[in-house]
């Protein structure tokens, strides 16, 4: 697959999975898309010192610091990391009783999880190899 094929696949899905997640852990501090207090099931929210806002407030984070990492160089990391924090997400849903959210929480982290490894086809790790052709200060 050429460079420009796999491009066309991956910007969509770093556009929208960095957005998204940016979007959505900026709205845990706001509320404007959800009330994401009421997803929280009971028996997380009571592990947590503060309760359902408390965690809210730090999901809100995690899901912010994953969008910075998807839309910058890290983006293979950001996606494995928010295909790993949807599944969790998908977990705590289950635990609340919203089947429907989970199921797409999963398919969302199957995305999350498509992007990184389209990303470890974009920039594979071969660049040492590239290197050690080249030693530095040489010029092609």
């Amino acid at each position: 697959m050429t460079n420009s094929a796999i491009d066309r696949i991956w910007w969509p899905l770093r556009l929208t999975y960095g957005v998204v997640a940016l979007a959505a852990g900026l709205d845990k501090f706001f509320n404007l898309l959800a009330n994401w207090e009421s997803y929280v099931s009971p028996w997380v929210a009571s592990l947590v010192p503060g309760g359902a806002g408390a965690l809210m407030h730090a999901v809100g984070i995690v899901e912010m610091a994953v969008g910075i990492l998807i839309m910058t160089r890290w983006t293979r990391l950001g996606a494995y990391v928010a295909s790993l924090w949807l599944l969790a997400v998908a977990s705590n849903l289950l635990l609340a009783g919203f089947l429907d959210t989970a199921v797409r929480d999963i398919a969302m982290s199957v995305g999350a999880w498509t992007l990184a490894r389209i990303t470890e086809l974009r920039e594979p790790a071969s660049k040492p190899v590239e290197a050690a052709a080249h030693p530095a200060g040489a010029r092609a």
